[in-house]
């Protein structure tokens, strides 16, 4: 049985790696990655049976592991690795792909190797991750996730109001006065939402939801009232751009 590691901490992979090597006689091969980039390459020229991997790590998530295979190239069986709670839970359970806890236990681990095992031999992976991938698919069409210290959240766009940078975080203000502050840059969030038109950066500090503008202030510069009364300046080369977008959408 062939097996890969995908996870960006070092610790964490030396911990799996041991955990298999004192409890799993039968793997044959066993490789790491610390990027999902580097992992998939490994996983195309190896084909695992089995392959851990970490969600949260730089630049792609665990998650997007689907966005580099075609349907019938996945013919492995993925164990997420994941310190999450049921946020993202809920969504693996869906397609019936395994997840085992941060800190990895050895009961959970072994578990889920042999629940990998009887899926191989029941030769319903294909299917299995077709699920998978609709699902992320689904939850991807009006959804974005926003990682937070206890968990993932999975919150539509209609839902949030405005970003704010503020240095390499970034604070999501949200409908019903709720807000999250989330470890990532801005520019994270306007990458992301750069095909959403609804989405718009009157300054370089703020992306806003345009359904969510209630006043256009031009007393002292121009400025953008919010429906949670958060003032957003326009930034004085974008005034005049911001005055066509609103003549074309309103």
């Amino acid at each position: 049985m062939k097996v890969i590691i995908i996870d960006d901490e070092n610790k964490a992979r030396r911990l799996i790696s041991t955990l298999l090597t004192e409890n799993c006689s039968d793997i044959t091969l066993q490789l790491e990655a610390n990027d999902l980039e580097t992992g998939v390459a490994l996983i195309k020229e190896h084909q695992p049976d089995i392959v851990f991997l970490d969600i949260e790590m730089p630049k792609h998530s665990g998650l997007q592991i689907v966005d580099f295979f075609e349907p019938h190239e996945m013919n492995f069986q993925i164990i997420f690795v994941t310190a999450y709670n049921d946020y993202a839970i809920q969504a693996f359970k869906l397609s019936a792909v395994d997840y085992i806890l941060k800190p990895v236990d050895v009961l959970e681990l072994k578990s889920a190797i042999e629940k990998a095992k009887k899926n191989i031999e029941s030769k319903s992976i294909n299917n299995r991750l077709d699920d998978l991938k609709r699902v992320f698919q689904q939850l991807s069409l009006n959804k974005m996730i926003l990682e937070v210290p206890k968990g993932i959240l999975f919150v539509s766009h209609d839902d949030i109001i405005l970003f704010e940078a503020d240095g390499m975080y970034t604070k999501v203000y949200m409908k019903n006065n709720e807000s999250q502050l989330i470890c990532k840059p801005m520019k994270h969030f306007v990458d992301q939402l750069e095909d959403k038109p609804i989405f718009y950066k009157p300054h370089r500090s703020f992306l806003v939801n345009l359904k969510y503008i209630k006043e256009l202030s031009k007393k002292d510069g121009f400025h953008l009232i919010m429906e949670n009364n958060k003032t957003i300046p326009i930034a004085k080369e974008k005034k005049d751009e911001f005055m066509q977008l609103i003549q074309d959408l309103f």
